[in-house]
């Protein structure tokens, strides 16, 4: 807590982003906005250790807990954004709740690109949610965390807190300035349950639709509050039964598509 070298490297970040300032580039039909959070994250890991050796392994150990510290107050601060808004998120009603079912585009998605790959059920724990803490929980109280579903989960956990909050960032930005969701919608996506990544995206959010920011703030940080009460119900009785299921179809496609392929090359030689 009293590593003055430490809050000097945040100060010193902090006013490096600052003054490099929001910048966008046009990527295809959408644009790319990059603030001040990404270029901090970016700076900082080429401080540490491995590359410019400005941080050592005793700052990063000091500045782990003081995280938490500033998700807190984060939160304090989307948190008074809320309360002028209650009724216009009341007003949402079913589609803020039925958000957290959106979720599961990482299962539809991912798992087919896993099992291509050749990844075993470690393809379970990785795709079958977004693998933040609670996930964590339920792939270690279902099948250890030192299987194979635990090896995915904790794969997907560690990549995401390293890449999760610029990779949002990224996406915020561009998917807002394609125009096709509306402002709202867009902040519901913003909380997927890690308040880094949510902070990020909806940053990004509020930066392209100036006009909406504080509404776009509101939604999203209700959205994380939601989807991680609720998100644990959609895993342990929605996203696990059917990660099963769909690794099973999944891998005896693939066995039979392996087994075609195998008879046909045998055919012709």
């Amino acid at each position: 807590m009293f590593n003055w070298k430490l809050h000097g490297i945040v100060l010193v970040l902090t006013i490096v982003a600052e003054l490099i300032g929001l910048y966008s580039f046009s990527l295809g039909p959408g644009t790319v906005l990059l603030l001040p959070m990404l270029y901090a994250l970016v700076i900082g890991i080429f401080m540490g250790p491995r590359f410019l050796k400005i941080a050592n392994k005793k700052d990063m150990n000091d500045a782990s807990p003081l995280i938490t510290l500033s998700v807190l107050i984060l939160m304090a601060r989307l948190g008074a954004n809320v309360g002028p808004d209650i009724p216009l998120i009341l007003e949402a009603g079913m589609p803020l709740l039925l958000q957290e079912l959106g979720n599961l585009g990482t299962l539809a998605i991912g798992m087919p690109v896993a099992v291509l790959l050749g990844f075993k059920r470690e393809a379970i724990g990785a795709t079958f949610s977004q693998a933040r803490e609670a996930s964590l929980a339920i792939i270690g109280d279902n099948y250890g965390l030192d299987g194979a579903e635990g090896r995915g989960v904790l794969g997907i956990y560690i990549f995401g807190t390293v890449v999760g909050a610029i990779w949002n960032g990224l996406m915020g930005g561009l998917v807002s300035s394609l125009g096709i969701f509306h402002p709202y919608a867009l902040g519901m996506a913003s909380g997927i349950g890690s308040a880094s990544m949510m902070s990020a995206a909806s940053g990004s959010v509020a930066a392209a639709i100036p006009e909406r920011a504080d509404e776009i703030l509101s939604f999203a940080a209700t959205s994380n509050i939601l989807t991680s009460a609720t998100g644990i119900y959609v895993m342990i009785f929605i996203s696990i039964p059917l990660a099963e299921r769909y690794y099973k179809v999944l891998t005896k496609w693939k066995g039979n598509r392996e087994k075609f392929d195998s008879d046909s090359h045998q055919t012709k030689t």
